[in-house]
């Protein structure tokens, strides 16, 4: 996803509106063919390969790679690992969650010697970020209950903060490189 910044032309209680919809939305998709189809109509294929990357990033910081690692690993910036670390120390939540939930799902044994390990990895390689939204919403937005919705709006004014969070970090990477 590009990079920018804009005003939105909407009230604050129609683009929240918007995201619980979208929230509802992904959180209706049922397995991970779904949520494929969905997100190769949704992404472009460099989006998809930059928020797979992100999450990645959030992965290995949580298992204490340095910064030099990720980056030759990934190859991504400085700048991107950065912001990550950031989100991982501002809140992290959601990050955490799906870094735990993929995790316990590598784990999972399968049954009667049925191997779809073989077919997952499969889709994992032509749809790499495939299972993020279903894992990310599911357990928030499952139910329509007031607390799950002030839940979602809670975690969309952290969204809204992470513009500045974004100046901030570029500006102190700048000067820790001598560029500012």
């Amino acid at each position: 996803m590009a990079k920018f910044y804009y005003k939105s032309k909407l009230s604050k209680q129609e683009q929240e509106e918007l995201l619980i919809d979208f929230c509802n939305a992904v959180s209706s998709i049922k397995d991970s063919k779904e949520a494929a189809q969905f997100l190769k109509d949704l992404l472009s294929p460099q989006e998809a390969e930059m928020l797979a990357k992100r999450m990645k990033i959030a992965d290995l910081l949580l298992k204490g790679w340095k910064y030099k690692q990720i980056g030759e690993q990934l190859k991504v910036g400085e700048g991107t690992i950065a912001r990550i670390s950031e989100w991982l120390k501002f809140t992290g939540d959601g990050y955490r969650l799906i870094v735990k939930r993929l995790k316990e799902k590598k784990n999972v044994k399968p049954i009667n010697n049925v191997n779809p390990k073989g077919e997952i990895d499969r889709l994992m390689r032509r749809y790499p970020i495939m299972f993020w939204p279903e894992l990310l919403i599911k357990d928030i937005v499952k139910n329509k209950r007031v607390k799950d919705r002030e839940k979602i709006i809670n975690a969309l004014e952290v969204i809204r903060e992470k513009p500045n969070l974004y100046k901030r970090i570029e500006e102190e990477v700048k000067k820790a490189h001598g560029l500012s």
